[in-house]
């Protein structure tokens, strides 16, 4: 017996069979997981079809061939050293095909190899438009644990950072940087469930201090409105808090006197700030009580009475700033929704209350193609260690799994092919992130 797998929406659009948002988003996601391993067949298809001129495929003699076993066969798995010479390429102003027969719209830069040298990942402009789908699709799923978030705002730390021109005019930026700038984020339509305590101005200001004080600002200034709170990083987010504590007395000036701080400098910040910034004296008293106590345990309930979870990355690296997010809050909720990196927006987390120690990502199979490499330890003196070579043999190639069979408890490699910067090939992520994967579908 056979079934009709529908065809996978590609844009922020997640189809007009069903009027209300919320049930749309969630019904997208249950199908996409649901025929996880038709719409994985279907995107290597499309990407192998789409990019069979290219000079990287043309390379391995496809000659136009799409299916997996021709793939697996021909393409390796490859690091990013393996084409930094046609990155270079793509970089210094060449624009013939090489890596994909999409125009390379700029490269997200990644924190770089162990020499210090960042990486430069080459996107095309349909990959943001992927980005953004897997944003809203963020607070439909968290809707179903919380209600009433969309009676109320998020405060946010977001923020931009330096961006640079290749050789051949190409901007070379943060993956967050490109999303902040982008229209998609500046020019978004109003969505009761994504209303930011934060102007755009202030997140789009390239001084740092300006920036988290314009936005701790208007965050205390709408202090009741917040239902839920966060930055992309645990530490972020903690780096706002103890901002908060050398500068709460000046938000207080300003706060009672209704005039921003002076070293906010930059025009279209002051004007932004000054539509939400009114004399308040019994919110900046109310400020200033919370604050002069000697404990500042709980104080982002104690500022923030209404707020309902903090939405950060506390996987990973960043597990060892849970304590300090607890004393800060209270205890509130620790939210991880969605997995990404520079190279690929991966998938999110289905059940987003869960302990950051048993956080899992669904990942997303019209995302990219995903395939996953067992990672075996070995036990070497001073611990465990990663036994993960940089290019895989014959063995190792013959071990790759598929997403829908993956196994629970196993540990893996993620390697990537996308439809942007990495088209061209598998991509192994140097991320050793611990995947204890579920199976995509029920």
């Amino acid at each position: 017996m056979t079934s009709t797998v529908p065809e996978v929406q590609m844009n922020s659009s997640v189809g007009d069979r069903v009027e209300d948002p919320n049930k749309r988003a969630l019904e997208f996601i249950e199908t996409v997981t649901t025929y996880a391993d038709e719409v994985q067949t279907q995107v290597l298809s499309s990407i192998l079809t789409r990019n069979a001129d290219t000079e990287y495929l043309k390379r391995y003699s496809l000659n136009g061939r799409s299916d997996r076993a021709t793939f697996k066969k021909c393409v390796p798995v490859i690091t990013y050293d393996d084409v930094k010479p046609d990155i270079r390429r793509i970089a210094s102003g060449d624009t013939s095909p090489i890596l994909s027969a999409h125009p390379i719209s700029e490269f997200l830069t990644s924190s770089g190899t162990s020499a210090g040298e960042r990486k430069l990942m080459p996107t095309i402009q349909e990959e943001l438009e992927r980005k953004v789908l897997l944003y809203s699709l963020l607070m439909p799923v968290m809707n179903q644990y919380m209600e009433g978030l969309d009676k109320g705002k998020g405060m946010y730390f977001f923020f931009i950072k330096s961006e640079a021109k290749t050789p051949g005019g190409l901007l070379a930026r943060p993956v967050l940087t490109s999303y902040y700038k982008s229209s998609h984020f500046k020019e978004r339509p109003y969505d009761p469930y994504n209303v930011y305590t934060s102007p755009n101005q202030a997140v789009l200001c390239h001084d740092a201090y300006q920036s988290m004080y314009s936005q701790l600002l208007c965050g205390l200034l709408q202090n009741n409105e917040v239902l839920r709170m966060g930055a992309v990083f645990a530490s972020g987010f903690i780096r706002a808090i103890r901002f908060l504590e050398e500068h709460w007395k000046q938000f207080c000036i300003d706060i009672k006197t209704g005039i921003l701080n002076r070293e906010v400098t930059d025009p279209s910040v002051r004007e932004a700030v000054r539509d939400l910034l009114h004399p308040n004296p019994e919110l900046a008293d109310f400020i200033e009580k919370q604050c002069s106590v000697d404990s500042w345990q709980g104080i982002i309930t104690r500022l923030w009475p209404n707020s309902k979870y903090i939405d950060v990355i506390v996987t990973g690296a960043m597990a060892q700033y849970i304590p300090t997010l607890d004393y800060y809050s209270g205890g509130l909720p620790l939210v991880c929704t969605m997995y990404a990196s520079s190279e690929c927006y991966f998938g999110l987390n289905l059940k987003p209350l869960s302990k950051p120690s048993e956080v899992s990502y669904t990942l997303l199979p019209n995302m990219a193609y995903f395939e996953f490499v067992p990672v075996h330890r070995k036990r070497e003196a001073g611990g465990e260690t990663l036994d993960s070579p940089k290019t895989l043999d014959e063995k190792e190639l013959e071990e790759l799994v598929e997403l829908v069979d993956v196994k629970l408890g196993q540990e893996y490699e993620l390697v990537v092919t996308t439809y942007a910067g990495t088209v061209w090939a598998r991509f192994s992520i140097r991320h050793f992130f611990v995947y204890y994967m579920h199976k995509i579908f029920n």
